[in-house]
């Protein structure tokens, strides 16, 4: 049995009032997140069906995937025609810093069962990471119910968003639904520019993908474009990582 399961065993048992308060708690705390993510999400599905995707792929892909960066991109590339390869190597180096924080999350919830954690690390997102990481962890039996009332909660928002999307795409004007793909844009800049803010240094990793990706569209296409910018990038930043001295402060 592993220290963690032994942990566990050691927190005092909880009836089920305190485990609904405490999801309660979470879903409360999850509200700013909520709101947040409904639209974005209202604007993922108008885009989703406007590069081609049916209802069901639509909130099929916010229920397995559920990571919206990777979901604009993903419509974006399915709206240049890009091979399903490359859609998947893409949004495979957008989403691995999800493994990152999932770790650096639950080392605050190192008490819980393994198996709890498996299924919790399934919700951490920036914006669940981000509210987490500076909110007091739960005391006693009640965490698991804490965790699942936020990131339930905004797991939710976004499926909910998705569908209620999609579905409204039938029925607004082309013009409104064309205009949603400022939505694509708008999301990548308010993940860029508050990172740049506050570590200068990543303008050079930023810049070596988008020269990339601009060179690259002609010769090998928008999809494989937009995968070599992404990994250039990424290996730009793992390089100039060391000379930041601030470099892991913002982990919990």
């Amino acid at each position: 049995m592993g220290e963690n399961e032994i942990s566990a065993r050691k927190q005092p048992r909880q009836g089920w009032p305190e485990k609904r308060r405490a999801c309660g708690r979470g879903a409360v705390l999850a509200i700013p997140i909520v709101l947040g993510y409904f639209p974005l999400a209202t604007a993922y599905g108008i885009l989703a069906y406007q590069a081609g995707l049916t209802l069901s792929s639509t909130v099929g892909m916010s229920l397995l995937v559920y990571a919206g960066a990777s979901q604009f991109m993903a419509v974006n590339m399915i709206g240049l025609g890009a091979a399903g390869v490359e859609i998947v190597l893409a949004c495979f180096m957008v989403n691995i810093r999800h493994v990152v924080m999932s770790m650096s999350l639950l080392q605050r919830y190192r008490h819980l069962p393994v198996r709890t954690k498996r299924v919790a690390s399934l919700g951490v997102t920036d914006e669940t990471f981000a509210l987490l990481s500076f909110t007091a962890a739960e005391d006693g039996g009640t965490q698991g119910w804490f965790l699942a009332g936020v990131m339930l909660s905004a797991y939710a928002s976004w499926v909910s968003g998705s569908l209620v999307g999609s579905l409204l795409s039938a029925f607004i004007p082309p013009d409104w639904a064309a205009s949603m793909s400022m939505a694509l844009y708008a999301m990548f800049i308010g993940l860029l520019v508050p990172g740049l803010q506050r570590k200068p240094q990543a303008t050079g990793t930023a810049l070596a993908g988008a020269l990339v990706c601009t060179a690259m569209n002609p010769v090998v296409g928008a999809g494989w474009a937009i995968a070599l910018g992404t990994l250039v990038g990424g290996l730009v930043g793992v390089l100039r990582g060391p000379w930041d001295p601030d470099i892991g402060e913002a982990s919990v």
